[in-house]
């Protein structure tokens, strides 16, 4: 039935009508004239019959409750709880932390509590203090009643030593700790037959704290945030061949990168069950000690070499006069051009390439910083010195006065679009080439990794607590690794910001009257259907009743 308008002689009348079905055809029949529009508008009829009506209509009932203002409406975030929440259990991050915790005797849900920091590490990171208050806008599953006290024992148990019989593999610089034996049974749930650990890329940055930092962790160091009066940490990330993340590893502020590389390594081959292994490093990382040590070991490597301070490579590699193989290597975006050659000095293999689409734009940049040199000498010449861009172009012609240096333009020009590699792996150019584009290539990864381990401020004051807490946004790395698989597998590339934003917009609302529960849910935008269809996660219904508990 339905109420329908009629004009009549110049006034509009209202019927009720119902749909009826005569001789095969549909028609209306009037039921009832309830009389002409205005007279019943202002008579309040049609709100009368309405509301008696909704009585029997319990959606129209609590829609109309609502407007009254004689019921509560109850609003979460549901979008990222459910999407992580299937990536939390299907990469087994659920199953393994509750079988090391079988033996333990919290009386709170630590689980859950990890889950929560992970999650808020994905979508807005910060403090275990914001995540708190985080926490309120969103439904997590047995996640309710949470404290921040909580979230500090979670973390410092994920950063526990463990006991010493267990302590085989540690490095020099940080023990063997709950996290550790996470990480190592990750690895073992994704492990079969194929599943191989032969090239591995590691990366390093700097955490630096507000505070002490810690026993052991917070020291001063060279600091990658540009904040040398800040004590620090350096936390590495270590990636497989296919780009998704094996271990995290933590140590005090003042560790070198140089000297990581070995012992991380080292202790990789132990706790994996790696093999035969390729080492994937770029400049910062290597040192001739470091290439010793992996050649006494008997592993591989393919490691960037830094082509202007390496005295061998600018003045033998590089000069040397063997011509150039050209190669073009196919790429998702489009083709790049390389220019390779082999050269063998002093028993030790290098591999130079040169990109020309790299080359003209470094000629490009040099021909502009020069340009603008140019102008600023024409202004005075006292302020040119600091700036590094302008220095490394000129030169002292008298105390306190420069000028261009065309020497060191045209030097400069020897290493437009070069790159030299180091190796000992028994592989062709080619696939050297290939191995540290992998690399370049994973970088992106990095960036994120880095971007999800700078979790200031930090407010813990022990190093278990503080590892744990940045152990989380490891995870949280792994998760988001897991959706970009999966979301590759289905030919969709969302934006990460997107999804972010596209998840939080995606709630719930819970209206409770008498003894209904009805959940009302807000409709996915943007790409975020195909992202949970890709995660193989279903949407609830729009609308859910249920009766209240």
């Amino acid at each position: 039935m339905f109420v329908r308008e009629k004009s009549i002689r110049g006034y509009t009348y209202l019927y009720l009508v119902e749909s009826v079905r005569e001789e095969g055809r549909m028609k209306q029949r009037i039921i009832r004239n309830l009389g002409r529009k205005e007279a019943v508008l202002a008579s309040g009829d049609l709100d009368r019959l309405a509301a008696s009506v909704g009585r029997y209509a319990e959606r129209a009932m609590v829609l109309q409750a609502i407007e009254q203002g004689s019921t509560s409406l109850h609003t979460r975030r549901i979008g990222a709880p459910l999407l992580f929440g299937r990536l939390w259990e299907d990469t087994g991050c659920r199953a393994v932390i509750e079988g090391l915790l079988t033996e333990r005797k919290f009386e709170f849900a630590v689980e859950r509590a990890v889950f929560a920091a992970v999650l808020h590490r994905i979508m807005a990171s910060g403090s275990d203090r914001a995540c708190e208050k985080w926490l309120v806008d969103y439904d997590i599953l047995g996640a309710d009643d949470l404290a921040l006290h909580h979230f500090y024992r979670a973390m410092a148990w994920l950063g526990e030593e463990l006991p010493e019989a267990r302590q085989a593999n540690a490095t020099p610089f940080s023990p063997r700790t709950v996290k550790d034996e996470i990480e190592e049974a990750l690895f073992a749930k994704r492990k079969d037959l194929f599943t191989d650990l032969s090239v591995v890329f590691m990366d390093t940055t700097s955490l630096s704290f507000e505070g002490a930092g810690g026993a052991t962790l917070g020291a001063h160091g060279h600091s990658k945030d540009h904040r040398p009066d800040l004590n620090q940490m350096i936390v590495g990330v270590v990636i497989d061949g296919e780009g998704r993340p094996v271990c995290s590893e933590m140590w005090p502020g003042n560790t070198a990168d140089v000297s990581v590389l070995i012992p991380v390594i080292d202790r990789l081959r132990h706790r994996f069950g790696i093999g035969r292994v390729c080492v994937v490093a770029d400049r910062g990382m290597i040192s001739a000690a470091t290439m010793a040590a992996l050649e006494e070991r008997g592993l591989e490597y393919v490691l960037g070499v830094r082509e202007r301070t390496d005295v061998l490579v600018r003045r033998v590699v590089l000069e040397d006069d063997k011509r150039f193989t050209p190669l073009l290597i196919e790429r998702a975006t489009g083709e790049t051009q390389l220019f390779v050659k082999e050269v063998t000095v002093e028993g030790r293999r290098y591999i130079v390439a040169r990109n020309e689409a790299e080359a003209d734009k470094d000629r490009a940049d040099r021909a502009a910083i020069v340009e603008g040199l140019d102008r600023q000498l024409k202004k005075g010449d006292k302020a040119l010195v600091g700036n590094s861009a302008y220095r490394r172009y000129l030169r002292s012609t008298s105390p306190g006065a420069f000028e261009i240096d065309a020497g060191k333009i045209a030097d400069e020009a020897r290493y437009d679009g070069i790159f030299v590699l180091r190796t000992n792996a028994r592989i062709t150019p080619l696939q050297a080439v290939l191995r540290y584009r992998d690399l370049l290539q994973v970088e992106e990864l990095f960036r994120t990794a880095k971007a999800l381990m700078r979790t200031r401020p930090i407010y813990h004051s022990s190093d278990e607590a503080i590892r744990g807490h940045v152990f989380c946004s490891f995870i949280a790395l792994v998760l988001r690794k897991e959706l970009q698989k999966r979301c590759e597998a289905a030919a969709i590339k969302p934006e990460w910001a997107d999804v972010l934003r596209e998840l939080d917009r995606l709630q719930t609302g819970v209206i409770e009257k008498d003894g209904k529960v009805i959940t009302v849910r807000t409709p996915a935008t943007g790409s975020i259907s195909n992202v949970f269809r890709a995660a193989g996660v279903a949407l609830p219904p729009n609308v859910a009743e249920s009766q209240a508990a």
